[in-house]
């Protein structure tokens, strides 16, 4: 493999044009090697915008030999296909977020490429912005005391078109794979856990008989609880909040910052309140570098057990919002 990691695209999604193929082509470390698309038309405009030679159909992604990696930004439904698709033609692969509909389906990938040695990652980009790494090391330096109570809401006004995916059930849409994944994952991240129980409500729209509005309590060890909050016919939201036994930390833009955007965060004691201004930052670009370096044999960092971790955790989320009922969970 070259020292700049080339990348082939599967799917000219909305997030690969906005996001990550701006990201790709300011990296050192990644390139844009193939653009692949069911459209002619799309894959074209994309070649053609991206200045990238090469495009064809994903088929024609997977068997170049120049593509050392993919990303695939394909409605959730359609992830376990060429995810292990991928794996078999020994790309390393970075996956839109919800990367399965099921635990049983990420472990289907995770054993695929592990026994194709290649690498996986589920977009989280969020996690990669300055804001969330001052939050850790607020919790790493133990700034606000022990952190027992987070609470988190994502939330905005989808437009409800019947082309688009996140209401067809068929292709995995839904609120749940779609923004709830994300208030799970930060709970995850920061309680460094999984839940001890997990209680989820779901609101479904009539006419799509999709899931568009919800809400989500989890237990973790040590009397810790996470909340969150989601939805496709709110005012904007995206925030978290992390209460601590000394201090809060709250995070005003949390999931969905654009390259352009200053973060905003807030540090508070009974004393003091300390307001921090983040400078704006590509966290695409920098989760892009992350994984080329981790494929480059830079640093070995174990997506793959965070995807099984989140995969367990929407399972639970989806048992109780079917099962209407809360779920406890043996650790």
């Amino acid at each position: 493999m070259s020292k700049v990691v080339r990348f082939g695209i599967l799917g000219c999604s909305t997030v690969a044009n906005n996001s990550f193929l701006p990201a790709l082509l300011k990296s050192k470390k990644a390139s844009l090697e193939f653009i692949g698309s069911r459209s002619e038309q799309k894959r074209k405009s994309y070649s053609k915008k991206f200045h990238c030679k090469s495009f064809g159909t994903y088929e024609d992604v997977l068997s170049n030999t120049n593509v050392d990696a993919v990303y695939i930004s394909l409605p959730p439904s359609l992830h376990e296909k060429w995810v292990i698709l991928a794996a078999k033609s020994k790309k390393h692969i970075i996956c839109e977020k919800s990367i399965s509909t099921s635990l049983v389906s990420a472990k289907k990938m995770i054993n695929e490429c592990k026994k194709n040695n290649v690498r996986i990652m589920e977009n989280f980009s969020f996690l990669y912005h300055p804001q969330h790494k001052m939050v850790m090391n607020y919790l790493k330096h133990n700034k606000i005391g022990f952190p027992f109570f987070l609470d988190a809401k994502f939330g905005f006004n989808l437009c409800k078109s019947d082309k688009n995916f996140r209401l067809q059930k068929k292709l995995g849409g839904g609120i749940l794979n779609d923004v709830a994944c994300y208030v799970i994952k930060i709970s995850n991240i920061v309680f460094q856990d999984v839940p001890t129980s997990v209680l989820c409500n779901l609101t479904y729209d009539k006419k799509h008989k999709i899931d568009v509005q919800g809400s989500i309590y989890m237990t973790f060890k040590d009397d810790k609880t996470a909340t969150g909050f989601f939805g496709y016919s709110n005012s904007f939201q995206s925030c978290y909040e992390i209460w601590g036994k000394r201090g809060l930390i709250n995070v005003e833009k949390a999931f969905n910052l654009h390259k352009h955007q200053s973060g905003k965060l807030s540090f508070s004691t009974d004393k003091t309140t300390k307001r921090s201004i983040i400078r704006p930052s590509d966290q695409f670009q920098l989760m892009i570098d992350d994984f080329s370096n981790c494929i480059s044999n830079i640093h070995k960092l174990n997506y793959e057990n965070d995807i099984l971790k989140q995969a367990f955790i929407m399972d639970c989320a989806r048992k109780s919002a079917s099962q209407k009922k809360l779920i406890k969970i043996k650790n």
